[in-house]
């Protein structure tokens, strides 16, 4: 999924911690490195109660604390501080605004079948693929599985992202992730940014290759679509109108806002 920002109603981490429950105790939270390496042993049993095999478990032990990912979320509020304008103009609303049409045409089957199947239109997914990636032209370099172990272990929102890095154990389980996949600071993967609990719930299969691959932007754009859909999207009532789904995705009312000021100019509502 999306990024989450400051302020991430309570009511998502309960509801994620309780679509990936397992049976053993969470593991001690941290505020330095200093304890990652034992967090990660208690862990373990946690991904393990959990349905996380082999290949995760392999795959936890080799992760190490990221501090690149700490300090970018020390620093998260500042990513979503003033005004909806400066915030679109500080993230090219306008570059977006004039690709995100050119695609809408190059790509109109794709966007098509995406929105007979989801009810969701291309603007908002172009506004967010614009946002999150610049259309794919930068999907991040942080190590994936180090970002979301180290955020699970942080004292700051442990039980936010304890059921995140457990599903993305779970993907290594599947083959869908790896030791060495990189992505953004928070553990966010792929062409719009999903993290791993909402790649599990909410990952589709956009180009018909019987896989879900979220670096294919097919299978991204038609995942963000089921997202929106999931948390409420109405078809046909407009970006404006759907900003609760938007804010299951991004909970800083700027980049709502944002997306949806976008979303309506390439649609042109």
């Amino acid at each position: 999924m999306a990024r989450m920002a400051k302020g991430v109603a309570c009511a998502a981490a309960l509801a994620l911690c309780a679509f990936f429950a397992g049976g053993a105790q969470a593991a001690s939270c941290g505020k330095t490195g200093a304890g990652f390496e034992a967090w990660k042993a208690e862990f373990a049993d946690q991904a393990r109660a959990s349905g996380v095999g082999k290949r995760g478990l392999a795959a936890l032990a080799k992760t190490s604390y990221a501090t690149k990912t700490i300090a970018a979320d020390r620093a998260i509020h500042k990513a979503f501080s003033g005004s909806v304008e400066e915030f679109m103009r500080r993230r090219g609303a306008s570059a977006i605004i004039s690709k995100g049409r050119s695609l809408k045409s190059a790509n109109a089957a794709l966007f098509s079948n995406i929105q007979k199947r989801y009810g969701v239109p291309p603007g908002p997914l172009l506004a967010i693929w614009g946002m999150e990636t610049g259309f794919g032209s930068y999907m991040g370099n942080q190590n994936t599985l180090s970002a979301i172990t180290t955020l699970a272990y942080d004292c700051r929102r442990p039980a936010f992202f304890e059921p995140h890095a457990i599903a993305a154990l779970k993907l290594v389980d599947k083959g869908s992730l790896s030791s060495s996949s990189v992505g953004a600071m928070h553990g966010e993967v792929g062409h719009t940014q999903f993290l791993p609990g909402n790649v599990l719930k909410y990952g589709a299969d956009g180009n018909g290759d019987g896989r879900i691959n979220l670096r294919d932007k097919a299978d991204a754009l038609a995942s963000t679509a089921n997202y929106l859909r999931g948390h409420g999207w109405r078809a046909g009532a407009g970006a404006q109108a759907n900003l609760g789904a938007i804010a299951g995705w991004n909970a800083a009312s700027v980049y709502q806002q944002a997306i949806a000021r976008i979303a309506t100019a390439i649609d042109g509502e």
